[in-house]
Parts: C-alpha cells; structure tokens; sequence
C-alpha cells in the first residue's frame, strides 16, 4: 500500500501514518501509552468473572495473565494481518466487557471448562459473519457505523467519569466524587492537554504518559497507593491450554453467539473510526477487505482466546483516541503493543505495579480518549448527506441507545437474556440504527 505524504499526514493530524516506522524509542513510548490506557481494561473482566464465580487466587491469577497473552497475541494479528485474518491497522484487542453476564451464568452452571468451550463454537458465528460483510454494505452503511461509533463514544464516557470520581470502590465507602479524587482526575486530563497541544511531537506522542505518570506519583504522595499490599513479585506464568477441560452448552452457545453478533457490529464501528483517525479510507474494496478481515480476526482470536483459557476478545475502542492524541497511527507500534503484553502475562510482577494505579488517574486519560472515538463517530456521521431518513435514523438510534445507558431501568421487567442483551447503549442503539436504517424509507422531494 503506498505510504501517505508528509502533507496528507499532517493535514490528518498524525505524524507517523500507518506504514511509517517509528524509530524505537518513539515507538516504544507509543506503544507505553497504548498500554497503560488498556492494561486494567483487560485485566478487569477475569477479575470480576472470578469473584463472581468465588474462584481461588491461584486461579484468578492465572486468568489474568492469560488474558494479557491473548490479547498480545490478538493484537499482533490484527495489526500483522495475516492473509485475510487481521485489518492491517494499529488496531488493539484486549478481553471484552459484552460477554461477562452470560460468562459468568455459564460459569455458575458448569464452571470454565464449560465457558471457554461454549465461547469458543459461539466464536463461529462473528467468523462467519465477517464472510458476509460485502453483502452487508447497504445494511451497515457509513451513517450506520457513524452512529455505532458515537454510542461507543458516549457509553465509555461513562465509564470515564465514574473513574474521576474514585470508581466503585468509592461508591461503596462513600469517597466518590471527593475533591481528592476529581482533582486527580482533573490533573491529569489537564496535563495530557497541555502537552498534546505542544509542536514538539516528543512531547505530543507522550502526553498520556506524562499524565499518568504525574498523576501516579502524585497518587503515591498522597498515601492513595499502598505497594505493601503486594506480597510477592515473583513467579512466571505458563500457557496450559485447555487446563480447565472443554464442554458446551446449547443455551450458552445461544447466549453467547448473540452477544458475538453485536461485537462484530461494533469492531466494524471500531474498524471504521480506526481507518478514519488514521487517513485511510472508509468505504470501498479496500476498506471492506480491512474490515472483513478485522472482524474475522476478532472471532478466530476469541476461539484462541478459549484454548489459552482467556475470556472473549474484542477491539478496543479506546486506543483509536490514543491514535488521534498521539498523531502516531503506524502499525509496527502494534508489535511493540504485542510484546508488551505477553511479557505482562509471562511476569506478572510489571502487572502489580500497573494494577495499583488509582482509578482518578486513568479516569483522567480515559475520559479525553472516550471523548475523542465520540468526536471521530460524529465527523463520520458529518459526512453523510443528512436528508430527512438520516436524521430520523440518527434520532431514534441516540434516542434508545442513550435511553438504556441513562435509565437502565427500563429494561428491569425483560427476561435476563434480553435484559443482559439491551442493557447496552451501543448494543441497542447499534440494532435499531441498521433496523431503522432498512425500514425508514422516505421519497425526498
């Protein structure tokens, strides 16, 4: 593929375009930034899954880091792209938030040997999924995928802002939204602005990692991290597939191949804003190749996930704002991003130390980088024709997707499996968007 000119690099916003290759200190501190913006999000599904299923912490420990190694691996693939299986992006995967509720109801009935075997034939339905895509272009049109990636946007932002006020912990002893916490928070989103706006790019590609670090030595200062509570660093982890047997559910398959179908949705959203952050085109051959592939990767990659005894994959929203913060958009940072990760998962004691990063701290970088994929959805949306269907379409899309993330109740009288399935914004929003999209027809005049 022929590499962009520096002019249409610049007129992007980035400074290394997707087939550039950073030198390695500036790759290294890309891929630092990518890192610390996805490492708990990874590490915090295995964790809740454990405690919900009351698993020993020889076992919690060993679902953590194999989720750090899947993801690596995933990773690689993606950005490597091999053949047909990958987007050729810097295109991150880490374990997916979707799939906890139905983990956790399969973990209850028939413990993990029977969640990673149903995760993994329920896998098969993204894969094929991916082989239908061409067929699909007027189904999940630039509007659609505009509005899928504004609710991704919107819903994380959520996420973000509960993370400013202290998190759940917080909420539990009654800290949440403390002025200690929201000024942390604040400090680092402060930083991270300041610095991304500087001409220097050195200070620009390290902004994140100047705002966390401050806000972690600052958090430390102030006694909000306690490195005591760490007894031992030690130890090396070993992949042992399969370590916890296989067996499959027909209703966990159901559930599960449900939830996958509403993820493939989303990588494409992802996939979509990806490519547009990084200058590269959002509709054609090309395009569709890259999201076919990307959306196949994130089903064969879950299915590998299963055999390591990690939890689902899916891409991560959250590092295509990286992308546009940083200005680097180069695949081969990806590899870098990959190494990290299995050497996390390999030695956990890197991963203690992250894991103790205060939620205001994080909450501070995330909630800028939730914003910017929200940004990137509403220009994808902006450059749509929006006539008299688009804007119904748009309309009753937010409306229901917004509706569940702010009123979650409304669903409290479905069945489980619906409720578990709508009480996301981006799943709900993301339906209605391509049924609305297809049955909303209007004769312009």
């Amino acid at each position: 593929m022929k590499e962009q000119s520096r002019e249409d690099l610049c007129k992007n916003g980035l400074i290394y375009g997707l087939n550039d290759r950073p030198p390695f200190r500036e790759a290294v501190f890309a891929a630092l930034q990518h890192l610390l913006a996805i490492f708990v999000a990874i590490i915090t599904p295995p964790l809740i899954i454990s405690g919900a299923l009351s698993l020993d912490a020889e076992t919690t420990a060993y679902l953590v880091s194999m989720s750090l190694i899947a993801s690596g691996i995933a990773t690689f693939i993606q950005c490597r792209r091999f053949g047909c299986l990958g987007t050729g992006l810097l295109c991150i995967q880490g374990t997916s938030f979707s799939f906890i509720g139905p983990i956790i109801a399969a973990g209850t009935v028939g413990g993990l040997g029977l969640v990673f075997g149903s995760c993994m034939a329920a896998s098969t339905v993204e894969m094929v999924i991916s082989r239908l895509l061409k067929y699909t272009k007027r189904v999940i049109t630039p509007l659609v995928s505009g509005i899928v990636v504004t609710l991704i946007g919107m819903s994380l932002i959520k996420v973000g802002i509960t993370a400013c006020g202290g998190g759940t912990v917080a909420q539990a002893d009654g800290t949440f939204g403390s002025i200690q916490h929201v000024g942390l928070a604040a400090l680092v989103l402060v930083l991270i602005v300041v610095f991304n706006r500087s001409s220097n790019r050195f200070l620009r590609m390290s902004s994140i990692v100047i705002g966390l670090a401050t806000g972690y030595i600052v958090a430390w200062i102030m006694g909000l991290i306690d490195f005591s509570s760490i007894q031992s660093y030690g130890g090396i982890t070993i992949p042992h597939p399969f370590r916890f047997g296989l067996d499959i559910s027909l209703s966990a398959v159901i559930s599960l191949g449900l939830i996958f179908m509403i993820t493939a949705i989303e990588a494409f959203g992802d996939i979509t804003a990806n490519s547009l952050i990084s200058g590269e085109t959002v509709e054609g051959e090309t395009f569709m190749k890259r999201a076919s592939g990307g959306i196949l990767a994130d089903g064969f990659n879950s299915m590998l996930s299963g055999m390591l005894c990690a939890f689902p994959n899916s891409v991560f929203a959250q590092n295509n704002g990286m992308i546009q913060l940083t200005g680097v958009a180069s695949r081969y940072v990806g590899y870098y991003i990959a190494g990290f990760l299995v050497l996390l998962g390999l030695f956990p004691a890197v991963g203690l130390v992250f894991s103790l990063m205060p939620e205001p701290v994080l909450g501070g970088a995330t909630l800028l980088m939730f914003g910017t994929v929200a940004a990137a959805g509403i220009r994808i949306i902006a450059s749509q024709t929006i006539n008299r269907k688009a804007t119904l379409v748009i309309a009753i899309s937010l409306s229901l997707g917004l509706s569940v993330e702010l009123v979650p109740d409304i669903l409290c009288q479905l069945p489980d499996t619906l409720r578990n399935i709508f009480s996301s914004g981006i799943t709900t929003g993301g339906l209605t968007a391509i049924i609305a999209n297809v049955l909303i027809q209007i004769k312009e005049d």
